[in-house]
């Protein structure tokens, strides 16, 4: 377009009449911009800034950063020759906030071909880019994707999150072919209809099996919309949304599913439902036993303390020359006591609150030990075989308790066989898998059999064996507790029992114990325990809040040559701990006391004296020192009750460490 003979201001009246819409002049020969006042307001320049020539560099002054290069590169192309401009880019206002304008403007030529100016508009178009941008998050946030399509055309006006969905790269332009090879299957209906192929469909409802171009994965996408028709030229337009349904019609296909197989899924409904009855009365039975043992045992056990220790200072103070019927009195007295002991024992261990001392174990040797207690507990009219197998897996337990377990197990299979028969003890190596095992974590274990030839149990035997005071037994001869304290020892450590039995063919009760991963130490049995001299002149703090247990406890320490002090409370402990002369070399406590426990007790005591021993007693934890039912590392415990022997030799053992 060549040059006429207006002026710079006329050209700039004439696009400022096209409205409020800012206009500049740009004389390419002289470098001069000539603005009007909406475009200096746009730019955050001084209105009399547009009363005179403004050099060109202020056209990218208030031009954001990211946006200049851009739009230098389009100007540069209307100075070299370019006819048409248009733009859209952001500029910064002097208060910081940031508009989008689009600039449309054209280059004026002279005779020769020439540019010589460049003129245009600016339009603030900040609110409809807030509005699309506000479109885009919804549709973004929704998943819904948006499309435009008009028949004879071979391309789609289409959303970003239309790409998405696809799996397709991010475009406002798409081929249809490209939209429609997304298909799962060719034969299907095309996403987007093209006249060429049938014309227009009768509505766009309909869903569809999409396989994403990006990463293949199968998803299905809805499509909805309306067609438009001009009446005119028989032609149409598709305007629609798509979004997914995948999760719907995995809802739909799982609902289908059930329908068909209902009657079957009710069965296994109805047996799951079961089993989680069947585990929630068990629970509930051990957590009643747990809570009535709980109850009673601290204080059942300080008088069985105070019973079997008085009783067992008579015994070994009688005198030889006295009437033997005394002293069998006192034996028997002594034997029930321990039997009231032992069941108060049992019951914790029903329950799993018993305190365990767990340590990693060699099976083998612990099997091979238990041979000869084993052969002197039952009758000789059974035949008793350990076999267990080569190279078996350390497990970590309580040593002393898997031997009481196996003992329970031995004396049962015993009872069972009352004409005699066969006992075999055996372990070997096994994988559990969660099918095999269902309540049981898959991973490798050592199992210990017993298994015995006996008179068998029925099905509905099995069942409630391990039910607390359940027996088979005449009134009298047993608790019902024994295979319950092996169910809740097992469990509490962290393994799992199976029992299986035929009437007149015999038992086995499998103990599946995990594999211990761990660093190994001293195998516990590898040799037996080694007791120092019981007695010594050390100092011993005593703190017991029950006077006759504190009592029996001071006079059996004092007996041995221990210098003794002793405390009702931790408060008072403390204060004799503070001005002890000379240091106490052990801290003997009660596990549960009022105000402050043993184990508060212990943890400032330790403050005052790093070095100081420390040993609990309790016939009753409440995980004070527990954790998950085991002992905390590095915790020693004496249960009651106890007697003379267990307690000089524990205080010994403990002394001797040091």
């Amino acid at each position: 377009m060549a040059a006429g003979a207006d002026t710079g201001d006329g050209v700039r009246a004439i696009l400022a009449a096209a409205g409020t819409s800012g206009t500049w002049d740009w004389n390419i020969c002289t470098g001069e911009l000539r603005i009007d006042e909406r475009f200096a307001e746009l730019y955050g320049l001084d209105p009399e800034d547009a009363q005179h020539p403004l050099p060109t560099r202020l056209f990218f002054k208030a031009i954001h950063p990211e946006d200049q290069a851009r739009i230098k590169i389009a100007a540069t192309g209307m100075t070299s020759g370019a006819e048409r401009f248009s733009k859209e880019f952001r500029v910064v206002t002097p208060n910081g906030e940031t508009l989008w304008m689009h600039g449309r403007g054209q280059a004026h030529f002279d005779e020769q071909d020439a540019p010589v100016r460049f003129t245009g508009l600016l339009v603030d178009v900040t609110e409809r880019k807030r509005t699309e941008e506000r479109l885009r998050i919804a549709q973004s946030a929704g998943g819904v994707g948006t499309f435009e399509y008009s028949d004879g055309y071979a391309t789609a006006m289409v959303s970003e999150e239309f790409c998405r969905l696809l799996g397709l790269h991010p475009a406002t332009m798409l081929p249809v072919r490209t939209i429609n090879s997304v298909l799962k299957n060719a034969d299907e209906p095309d996403l987007i209809p093209e006249a060429h192929r049938g014309g227009p469909p009768e509505t766009l409802d309909g869903s569809f099996c999409v396989i994403r171009s990006d990463d293949g994965e199968e998803r299905w996408i809805a499509r909805r919309g309306e067609i438009i028709r001009d009446k005119d030229n028989g032609g149409y337009r598709l305007i629609g949304v798509i979004y997914d349904v995948t999760a719907t019609k995995a809802q739909e296909a799982a609902l289908r599913d059930l329908n068909e197989t209902l009657e079957t899924r009710v069965a296994q409904a109805v047996a799951e439902r079961q089993t989680v009855e069947d585990a929630l009365r068990q629970a509930q039975k051990m957590e009643a036993v747990g809570n009535l043992t709980g109850g009673i045992a601290h204080d059942f056990n300080n008088l069985l303390t105070i019973i079997i220790g008085n009783i067992d200072t008579v015994i070994r103070r009688f005198d030889p020359g006295a009437d033997p019927r005394a002293k069998r009195a006192l034996e028997n007295a002594l034997k029930g006591a321990d039997r009231a002991a032992a069941l108060v024992q049992r019951l914790l261990a029903f329950s799993r609150r018993q305190p365990l001392d767990p340590k990693s174990i060699d099976v083998e040797r612990l099997l091979v030990g238990m041979s000869d207690l084993l052969t002197r507990s039952i009758s000789e009219s059974i035949a008793i075989q350990i076999m267990p197998a080569a190279n078996l897996w350390t497990v970590e337990a309580d040593p002393n308790q898997l031997e009481n377990v196996i003992l329970n197990l031995a004396v049962n299979a015993r009872d069972a066989m009352p004409d005699g028969g066969a006992l075999t003890v055996g372990a070997k190596n096994v994988t559990l898998d969660a099918e095999a095992v269902p309540d049981a974590p898959a991973g490798e274990y050592v199992a210990i059999s017993v298994e015995d030839n006996g008179i068998g149990m029925s099905p509905e035997t099995v069942e409630k064996v391990f039910d607390p005071f359940f027996t088979t037994k005449e009134v009298g001869k047993g608790t019902g507790l024994g295979l319950s304290m092996v169910y809740g020892f097992v469990k509490q450590s962290g393994g799992h029992i199976q029992i299986r039995s035929t009437p007149g063919s015999g038992t086995i009760i499998t103990l599946f114990l995990q594999r211990y991963l761990g660093k190994s130490a001293a195998r516990v049995a590898d040799v037996a325990p080694v007791h120092a001299q019981a007695g010594g002149t050390e100092s011993i703090l005593v703190v017991e809040d029950d006077d006759d247990v504190r009592a029996y406890t001071v006079g059996i320490l004092r007996e041995l040559g221990y210098r003794v002090t002793e405390a009702h409370d931790g408060s008072t402990a403390l204060k004799l701990l503070e001005r002890a002369d000379p240091p106490i070399a052990l801290l003997l406590t009660d596990v549960v006391m009022p105000t402050m426990s043993g184990s508060e007790l212990a943890d400032t005591a330790k403050l005052l004296q790093p070095d100081l021993a420390v040993l609990y007693t309790s016939g009753y934890t409440r995980d004070a020192i527990t954790r998950d039912g085991r002992l905390e590392i590095g915790v020693d415990l004496l249960t009651k009750p106890f007697n003379y022997n267990t307690l000089a030799l524990k205080v010994r053992d403990l002394l001797h460490e040091r």
